[in-house]
């Protein structure tokens, strides 16, 4: 198993707070969280950066990054909308983007509607970093690889196992193995969803994740034997 220190590992960490009835109070408690823990980045919805949940008073992070979702959970959206969406989100204050792509289209073989509505969310944000989320609990592993593919083609940054929401579940280490043999060191693998303890955090390192979406960042954290 990889040895990383509790700081080492925060460091991996997007500390993630999706739930809709989250409030703005939620949000600011989770970013005081994210700062104390030594977090990368904290992971929200995007109205949540908007002035009129900010209310004039921004999130104070220090040096923890911003990443927003797009076109989630359900990937359902035309990729105009994603890619306004992520360009909205980028221009109140986000630094990087997780979008979600059509499952759909993926499960149907549609791969180039996969990679042309990535490749408008990349246009979009040309500045921010990319994270392309393809609910690989929904897929086959010839799509997950092909899902992979299209992300790349697009210029993503990041490939990302899943929102946390699909029925199907979340990350898994197979998963997030055929994902860091298909992308190489090109691009990142975040593994997300269902990650609830130390020891399955760092089986998704040791599988190849280069990022780990956490909503329980303290108590993964607490179990570093450091």
């Amino acid at each position: 198993m990889t040895d990383l220190s509790r700081a080492q590992l925060a460091q991996y960490i997007d500390h993630t707070l999706l739930k809709p009835e989250a409030t703005m109070a939620d949000v600011r408690a989770l970013a005081a969280e994210a700062v104390e823990l030594g977090a990368y980045s904290i992971c929200i919805s995007p109205n949540m950066l908007s002035e009129a949940a900010l209310g004039g008073q921004p999130l104070e992070l220090g040096d923890v990054k911003i990443a927003v979702v797009a076109g989630f959970p359900s990937g359902k959206h035309v990729p105009e909308i994603k890619a306004a969406e992520a360009a909205r989100a980028v221009a109140d204050g986000a630094h990087e983007v997780d979008m979600v792509i059509d499952v759909g289209a993926a499960r149907a073989g549609r791969f180039d509607l996969v990679e042309a509505e990535i490749r408008a969310v990349r246009e979009a944000i040309p500045g921010a970093l990319l994270k392309v989320i393809i609910e690989s609990a929904a897929l086959d592993e010839e799509q997950i690889v092909a899902a992979c593919h299209a992300a790349e083609a697009a210029v993503a940054d990041y490939v990302k196992t899943s929102t946390g929401f699909h029925p199907a579940g979340g990350a898994s280490v197979e998963a997030v193995r055929l994902m860091r043999e298909t992308v190489g060191d090109r691009l990142g693998v975040k593994a997300s969803g269902g990650i609830r303890d130390y020891a399955a955090a760092m089986a998704m390192i040791d599988a190849g994740a280069s990022r780990l979406g956490l909503s329980g960042t303290a108590k993964v954290l607490a179990e570093c034997p450091e």
